[in-house]
């Protein structure tokens, strides 16, 4: 646990806030002293009332122009979470809200008095390739699977907020490139992933997986709204768990294809609209290292992180957390 130093934003934004994460995020803040209003936005409905007080929901659509909102609720800091997290076979659709909403959320922080925006982008973005180092850093390129919308949209978003940075000095971007998360409560590709009977594997090949629990995210990102830094940090958890071992830890079989196989299957499936879960090119995350080095958040900004990735996993296997005093390695 982190002691801050600054005072939190009185008011903040958060878009998105329907989701997984983005329940966790307001209720955490809901607690943190300091915030007097939680302007919670989402075109769905929330699934249940926000517990906090301090919570107000607006149903938004970031697809169109909301030029006033913000100044209106004299927004100070914002955490960007809108996005869909499987596009499917919709691109367009996904893109208006992934990228075209992210333009429209910075054409309103422009016409206010916003002083921090937070986005939750992925370690996704440098892309599983052969030739990936054993940790990506920050200043790795970012080479997003082409064809791979989730991971081409965080980068189109990522550019756009440096854009914003550059134009806009007195704003602090904050953005976040965050391995999957996991815990308990997940609920995100992964999770599906692994509700099916069996797991596949490309054969020869069993890659090194991060994870970052769903508390650690929570408790830095706190940390971001509270200190705000400036610039681009990749967070993950301590250490790697391999994916034959993922699958053993929670009793999933393992269905091991070659690889010719299993793209031309995935191909096959994908064209014919027989699956939405990902394009061919997906399985690249199967096949390839994309473990990232969160070094930059631990030595320069002083953030902790109490779950391995082993940990993280484990805890989603099991449903429950799992103790950091208890952790296997």
């Amino acid at each position: 646990m982190w002691s801050p130093m600054n005072e939190p934003p009185r008011r903040i934004l958060v878009t998105g806030a329907c989701g997984y994460l983005a329940g966790r995020i307001i209720q955490r803040l809901g607690k943190m002293v300091g915030v007097d209003l939680i302007l919670a936005t989402d075109i769905r409905p929330p699934p249940s009332k926000f517990s906090s007080k301090k919570v107000a929901f607006q149903n938004l659509d970031v697809c169109e122009p909301f030029p006033d909102l913000l100044r209106e609720h004299s927004i100070e800091s914002v955490v960007h979470l809108a996005y869909v997290m499987n596009p499917g076979h919709n691109r367009r659709a996904a893109w208006r809200v992934n990228v075209q909403g992210t333009t429209n959320l910075l054409d309103a922080c422009s016409n206010s008095d916003v002083k921090q925006i937070c986005y939750l982008s992925s370690t996704s973005v440098y892309g599983a390739h052969h030739d990936n180092p054993d940790f990506l850093t920050e200043e790795s390129p970012v080479r997003p699977i082409k064809g791979f919308q989730y991971s081409e949209d965080k980068a189109e978003a990522e550019a756009l907020l440096a854009g914003y940075a550059k134009r806009a000095p007195d704003c602090t971007v904050t953005v976040l490139r965050v391995c999957p998360v996991l815990g308990p409560n997940a609920d995100n590709f992964i999770a599906a992933a692994f509700s099916k009977p069996f797991l596949v594997a490309v054969r020869g090949h069993n890659p090194p997986m991060q994870f970052i629990h769903e508390d650690d995210l929570v408790e830095n990102l706190m940390f971001c709204l509270v200190e705000q830094p400036r610039g681009i940090f990749n967070l993950t958890g301590d250490g790697t768990i391999r994916w034959s071992e993922m699958a053993r830890i929670f009793g999933r079989r393992l269905l091991s294809v070659p690889a010719p196989i299993l793209y031309g299957l995935t191909g096959i499936g994908w064209m014919l609209r027989l699956q939405s879960d990902s394009p061919p090119c997906g399985i690249d995350f199967i096949r390839h290292q994309w473990t990232a080095s969160a070094q930059k958040a631990r030595s320069q900004l002083g953030m902790s992180f109490q779950h391995s990735s082993r940990e993280a996993w484990e805890s989603f296997a099991t449903g429950k957390s799992v103790s950091a005093s208890h952790r296997v390695h």
